[in-house]
């Protein structure tokens, strides 16, 4: 069978809409009924009912649903096992959200190269929908993200409960007006809380859809505004930052997400250096 048949299928799931399905496929929504009418040839059975909600699986499109994504998952593998670096026994391929990623990620592969030289290592930052596509096309084995949502097939495992501080660059830490702020998107989750906590500062002067991006310019410009406390904890030692008493803490935890199918002689190592640097972490 056409692997793509699979990937089609797959996409149709996630969008519910033939439409949507073939703007991600970057192919013509006349293409995307195409592939579908061939498997439920190939089938013999109907996969999709099409109504004014989208498009709904059938019985046999529900049964069929674990299959296509074994079916995906196993050939990306395969493609990425063929392409093994010599001396290495196979490729680890690993995502982190963007806003998650410094220090986390770094000091993952320190300790991968040093406890599992034996794999070959693959990195990327994404948004957190493109991440967990990825793991459940076999295309990444591990995503770290935040709040994922839970997907079949998908196992969610919690590796931190980081926090959310608002701190300054200010000689006295107060409640800075929205000249001096600095927003930084970390989810429509913060979005509301930070919305109900703060309604003055809506407008912030200065808004920033990464994290490392805000802190950067935080430190270069001055300014008040909420940060990871793993990432700014250095400038909080060194007194470069303050943080601004009696506001609120906003929780901000990283998971990983891997396929229920993965290989363990991959993941299992992954996952044990992601517990030992999350654990080897500083307490607050």
């Amino acid at each position: 069978m056409d692997i793509n048949l699979a990937r089609t299928f797959l996409e149709i799931v996630d969008t519910r809409s033939f439409q949507r399905a073939a703007e991600r496929l970057h192919v013509t929504q006349t293409s995307v009924s195409a592939r579908v009418r061939t498997l439920e040839e190939l089938l013999g059975r109907p996969l999709f009912v099409r109504n004014k909600a989208g498009a709904v699986l059938t019985a046999a499109g529900e049964q069929f649903l674990p299959h296509a994504t074994m079916l995906v998952q196993v050939w990306e593998r395969a493609r990425h096992q063929v392409a093994v670096p010599i001396g290495s026994r196979a490729v680890l391929a690993i995502g982190c959200e963007i806003s998650l990623w410094d220090p986390l990620l770094l000091q993952w592969l320190l300790w991968m190269r040093t406890a599992a030289p034996q794999l070959a290592i693959r990195t990327e930052v994404g948004f957190p929908h493109d991440l967990l596509d990825k793991v459940a096309a076999g295309v990444l084995d591990i995503a770290i993200a935040y709040a994922p949502q839970q997907r079949p097939g998908l196992r969610v495992e919690l590796l931190i409960e980081e926090k959310l501080v608002m701190v300054t660059t200010a000689q006295h830490p107060r409640v800075p007006r929205p000249a001096d702020y600095v927003y930084v998107d970390w989810g429509p989750e913060f979005a509301a809380q930070h919305g109900l906590a703060f309604p003055e500062l809506s407008n912030a002067a200065v808004s920033a859809g990464l994290g490392p991006l805000g802190r950067e310019f935080l430190l270069a410009a001055g300014g008040t505004g909420y940060f990871r406390h793993d990432v700014v904890r250095s400038h909080l030692e060194s007194g470069r930052l303050r943080r601004v008493p009696g506001t609120p803490e906003f929780l901000y935890p990283a998971y990983a997400v891997y396929a229920v199918g993965a290989d363990a002689a991959i993941v299992d190592p992954a996952l044990a250096g992601l517990r030992q640097v999350v654990k080897a972490k500083p307490e607050a």
